[in-house]
C-alpha cells in the first residue's frame, strides 16, 4: 500500500508543476492530463486487482467534459465513467468498486470528486453495453432537461482506458435518433438557450455581485459555454464524431457550408483557451477557474474580453436559427 501512495503522491507532485510550465499549449496540457490520468488510473487497477482479481470482460473507461473535449485547463475535476461487455450484475459491482478507487485515486493527485458525481463509481456512469443501450435510448425518449443534459455529456465522451469502440458504438445511437427524430435536435437547443451574458449592449461587463468572486466575470458561463455549447449543437446535427470542440470546428469546415462561419470562431475559441491558461495558471482550487478577474486586465485585454463575448452570443444566435430553419 505505501508503493501505492507513493505513486500517487509522485503523480500529484507531477501535476502540481503543471503551472509552472511557461511554453505549453492547450494541447501539451491536455496530452499531459490523459497521461497523469493514465498514470492514476493503472496505478489504481494493479492494486485492485491483487485484491479482485482480473476484469471479468473488456471495457471501457472514459473521460467527459472537458477532459472528454481534451480542453482541461490547469485545474479540472473529474468526469469519467465505464462500459463494460458483460451484463451482469456482479459484473457491474467489480466495475463500481474500481470506479470508487480510481475517483479517490484521481482525487488524492489533485483532481477533485465532480460534484454532479459524473463519476465511474455512480451506476448512472457505469453500466453494461446492453445497459448503456437502454440509458441512453430512455435519456433520448424523455422530455426532462437532466436526460438532455446526460445525452450531452456522454456526447462528450472519450475512452482513455480499454476498448474506445464501446463508446463510439453508443455515441452513434444519438445520431441514429436524431436522423429517424429532428425534434431531439430542438430538445438539445431548449437545454442551452438560457445563455448568461457577460457584457450589455453599452459594453458594460456582468460580474458576480457578491460572494468570494464579487466583481468577476463568470468566465465558463459567459465566454467559454457559448462556444462549446453551439459547436456541439451543430456536429450532433451534422453527425461529427470528434469530441475536441476544435476538432468539430475543423471538420465542420471540411463540410464546405460552414466555412466562412466557422472560420472567425475557430481563431475566436483558441483565444479563449489560450486566455484561460494564462489567467487561471496561478488559482488556488477548481473553483477559482471558472472566474476572470476583470480589474486585473490591460484595456485592450478588456476590450478583446468584450469582444470575444459577444461572438459567443452571436454564434449561438446563427446556430439556433440554423436549427430552428432546419438548414
Amino acid at each position: 500500500m505505501c508503493s501505492y501512495n507513493g505513486k500517487l503522491l509522485e503523480l500529484k507532485t507531477e501535476k502540481e508543476n503543471f503551472g509552472q510550465l511557461h511554453d505549453f499549449t492547450n494541447e501539451s496540457l491536455n496530452d499531459k492530463h490523459d497521461f497523469i490520468m493514465k498514470q492514476v488510473f493503472s496505478v489504481v487497477f494493479a492494486e485492485f486487482k491483487q485484491k479482485h482479481g482480473d476484469p471479468p470482460c473488456e471495457f471501457v473507461w472514459f473521460v467527459t467534459g472537458s477532459a472528454g473535449r481534451k480542453e482541461q485547463g490547469i485545474i479540472s475535476d473529474q468526469d469519467h465513467g465505464v462500459i463494460f461487455a458483460i451484463d451482469d450484475p456482479v459484473v457491474q459491482e467489480y466495475f463500481l468498486a474500481l470506479g470508487s478507487d480510481v475517483s479517490d485515486g484521481l482525487n488524492t493527485v489533485g483532481y477533485p470528486y465532480c460534484e454532479g458525481n459524473v463519476m465511474s463509481s455512480n451506476p448512472v456512469w457505469c453500466k453494461s453495453y446492453i445497459g448503456w443501450k437502454q440509458q441512453i435510448e430512455k435519456w433520448m425518449e424523455r422530455e426532462n432537461w437532466e436526460s438532455i443534459r446526460y445525452l450531452q455529456i456522454f456526447y462528450d465522451s472519450r475512452g482513455l482506458i480499454g476498448n474506445e469502440v464501446l463508446v463510439h458504438e453508443l455515441r452513434e445511437l444519438i445520431h441514429q435518433y436524431r436522423h429517424k427524430y429532428p425534434s431531439l435536435l430542438t430538445r438539445f437547443l431548449n437545454n442551452v438557450m438560457r445563455i448568461k451574458k457577460g457584457v450589455g449592449i453599452f459594453g458594460q461587463f456582468f460580474v458576480e455581485r457578491t460572494g468570494a468572486h464579487r466583481g468577476s466575470l463568470h468566465f465558463k458561463n459567459t465566454m467559454y459555454l457559448p462556444y462549446v455549447n453551439s459547436i456541439r449543437l451543430l456536429s450532433i446535427k451534422e453527425g461529427i464524431t470528434a469530441t475536441s470542440t476544435l476538432e468539430r470546428i475543423g471538420m465542420l469546415r471540411e463540410l464546405g457550408k460552414y466555412e466562412a462561419l466557422m472560420k472567425e470562431y475557430d481563431s475566436c475559441f483558441r483565444r479563449i483557451l489560450c486566455i484561460r491558461m494564462s489567467s487561471f495558471k496561478d488559482a488556488a482550487d477548481y473553483r477559482d477557474v471558472h472566474f476572470l478577474n476583470i480589474n486585473k486586465l490591460t484595456k485592450d485585454e478588456r476590450m478583446e474580453v468584450k469582444h470575444l463575448l459577444r461572438k459567443g452570443i452571436k454564434l449561438y444566435q446563427q446556430v439556433k436559427r440554423l436549427i430552428e430553419k432546419g438548414c
